[in-house]
């Protein structure tokens, strides 16, 4: 019962940002207008500064240096979290077929348990070129306002608690900075079909 609560508190959380972020159809240029993009109100993405899974502080020019693909998380997700960033990880093989390079990015919501081996074993886990983040509560939260994401804990039974938070994946490139953001509904056929649009478009 507590996994189903906590997936349906995700999703709810991530439909009512998409409600927030959603305005049109469209996208940023006119070459990547095709791709069938989202607009959304005012600025989306920015600068972060977080501390990756060798425990070295980085900044989002260095982690974001091609078309990257961000999901914000957390290892100790019960189910929204692995199926998500599998998914991602399946669409960025699917890519790596067809000879494009997408760099997976995996930031933690949860940086009290989600220290920086632990995100580097997560993501390690999930694709040889995921990169895990983490950092301080405060770089976490000026990361997930950046990207206007949404986290709640809940608070401790017995030392574990779950966190709601949403669920996009965004797109971003080092020259457009945010391109557009994902659904965790899309296989990762129609995901990787959708990133590979905007990447033979850039």
């Amino acid at each position: 019962m507590i996994r189903i609560a906590a997936i349906a508190a995700v999703v709810v959380a991530g439909a009512g940002l998409a409600g927030m972020l959603v305005l049109g159809s469209g996208s940023k240029g006119g070459d990547l207008a095709s791709c069938g993009g989202s607009t959304v109100a005012g600025d989306l993405g920015g600068p972060f500064t977080l501390v990756n899974g060798d425990g070295e502080t980085v900044t989002s020019e260095q982690v974001i240096t091609e078309p990257t693909l961000i999901y914000f998380g957390y290892t100790y997700c019960p189910d929204v979290c692995p199926l998500d960033v599998d998914r991602n990880a399946a669409a960025i093989e699917l890519l790596e077929a067809e000879g494009k390079s997408v760099t997976p990015v995996f930031i933690t919501i949860d940086p009290a348990r989600d220290t920086p081996e632990v995100v580097r074993d997560f993501s390690e886990a999930m694709h040889p070129r995921m990169i895990g983040l983490t950092g301080s509560d405060e770089q976490i939260a000026q990361a997930s306002k950046a990207y206007r994401t949404y986290y709640s804990a809940h608070p401790p039974v017995d030392g574990e608690y779950l966190v709601d938070h949403s669920t996009f994946s965004y797109l971003v490139t080092p020259e457009q900075g945010f391109v557009d953001f994902f659904r965790r509904e899309l296989t990762p056929e129609q995901l990787a079909d959708k990133i590979g649009c905007f990447v033979d478009n850039i």
